[in-house]
């Protein structure tokens, strides 16, 4: 299983966000994965099974979302910034969208 794990909810539709370009940054800034939701709004493996303890970070490309909507957006990308332990698991990060707020939280 992939350390990192994320999943997009638009909050406008009420269902997942299906083609949402993701990408997984280390702490230097080096992307380390990128996928793109699946029809379930979900990335199952974003990146390797284990990450060292640091800082990183999730960019989601919620602006090419919404443009392939025709619906104007406020947010042309959405960037989480957390912190990794290594010693635990799994990390897994779903965002709530839509055009103009967002809200995330750390998953399970």
């Amino acid at each position: 299983m992939s350390h990192v794990t994320a999943h997009v909810l638009d909050a406008v539709t009420g269902s997942p966000a299906r083609g949402v370009a993701v990408t997984l940054e280390a702490p230097d800034g080096t992307s380390i994965a990128t996928a793109e939701t699946d029809p379930d709004g979900r990335v199952a493996a974003l990146g390797p099974e284990a990450l060292e303890s640091g800082d990183y970070r999730i960019t989601f490309a919620t602006g090419e979302y919404f443009a392939g909507r025709n619906q104007p957006t406020f947010y042309p990308s959405v960037t989480v910034h957390f912190t990794v332990r290594a010693q635990e698991r799994h990390y897994h990060v779903p965002l709530l969208l839509s055009p103009f707020a967002f809200s995330t939280y750390r998953g399970s």
